[in-house]
């Protein structure tokens, strides 16, 4: 039904190369996360006036790798590494659940997607 007027917008921004002029073509790109782990710290709900609250969290995830060629693996052959992760949760139903379940501690499982955008609070 939609197929048509679609692919005639699309033929109207992609444009192939030709010697004067460069091409725009579009791509799809993906930004999503999955992070596994465990919450550093209670939630806060953060509100400034005049804009929707968040609720905030730090969330570490662990890296375990072994190291060494031997056979036989002994304890302090494996190192690990923990990153930090700040969580903001901006969508209204989830905002109040992660802030009302969350707490220090317990393992979490999420989806989302990577902005490095600032915002003042």
């Amino acid at each position: 039904m939609f197929r048509r007027p679609v692919l005639q917008v699309l033929r109207q921004f992609v444009r192939h190369e030709s010697e004067t002029t460069t091409s725009l073509v579009l791509e799809r790109s993906l930004n999503r996360v999955h992070l596994l782990g465990r919450v550093g710290q209670d939630p806060v709900l953060r509100q400034v006036e005049g804009k929707n609250p968040v609720t905030i969290f730090s969330l570490a995830t662990n890296e375990m790798w072994r190291s060494g060629d031997s056979e036989v693996y002994q304890l302090g052959d494996v190192s690990q590494k923990t990153t930090w992760h700040r969580i903001s949760v901006f969508r209204p139903g989830l905002r109040d659940v992660a802030y009302q379940y969350v707490k220090k501690g317990s393992r979490i499982y999420l989806e989302g997607k990577i902005d490095y955008g600032e915002y003042m609070d």
